[in-house]
């Protein structure tokens, strides 16, 4: 028997010793008042911006000029295939492609990072992220010191955490973000940057009008 073995067959016999998982109480809020659907789109705004997040607004129409300016002193972007931004001519930059032999190096020398979400939660100001197709991996908004979010509104805003949590799947790399990376001190000074970007981006994406 291999160390593998051993360490498998350890975990099968713990597992198999547990009994049925007790009942959780669900009996809390799941979502504190009443909201219009832009009610919900306004508070998250405003919960981003209390995170220092830059918070934008625009249409399918504009959005393409606003990345151009949020971009506008990028040497070089990522953005995931899938959202459609595949001509970089048009952002003034270099557009990077994630590919898996991308190195850590590699990655930190991209300037910024332009993805979408999974959706995003109004009460806590939350980005959440899972890995899908306009997201791409996890580490290209980990590295990259500028990261551009699109949130499609109202589609993509809950109101809640207990609303967001049924419609994520578990088994996803989900990253949650409230705002730039930032840690403080035991003397409350704040450092931006030390776990993530430094700077976000938020782009609240209307549909276009008619």
């Amino acid at each position: 028997m291999t160390s593998r073995d051993r360490i498998l067959a350890r975990i099968r016999r713990a597992v198999g010793e547990q009994g049925p998982e007790p009942e959780i109480p669900r009996d809390y809020l799941r979502v504190h008042g009443t909201r219009t659907p832009q009610e919900r789109v306004d508070l998250l705004a405003a919960n981003l911006t209390e995170y220092r997040a830059r918070v934008h607004r625009t249409d399918g129409d504009g959005l393409r000029d606003l990345l151009g300016r949020l971009l506008a002193n990028a040497r070089s972007v990522q953005i995931p295939p899938a959202l459609g931004f595949g001509r970089a001519a048009d952002l003034a930059t270099t557009l990077v492609h994630d590919r898996a032999a991308q190195s850590p190096g590699e990655l930190d020398r991209v300037d910024a990072v332009v993805t979408g979400c999974a959706l995003a939660i109004a009460e806590t100001g939350t980005i959440v992220l899972d890995g899908g197709p306009s997201q791409g991996r996890r580490r290209i908004t980990l590295v990259p010191d500028h990261h551009i979010c699109l949130v499609r509104v109202p589609d993509q805003v809950v109101d809640s955490v207990p609303q967001a949590l049924p419609l994520l799947d578990p088994a996803r790399p989900l990253t949650w973000i409230s705002g730039p990376s930032a840690t403080s001190d035991i003397e409350l000074d704040r450092v931006e940057g030390v776990h993530g970007p430094r700077r976000l981006d938020v782009i609240l994406v209307a549909p276009a009008a008619d």
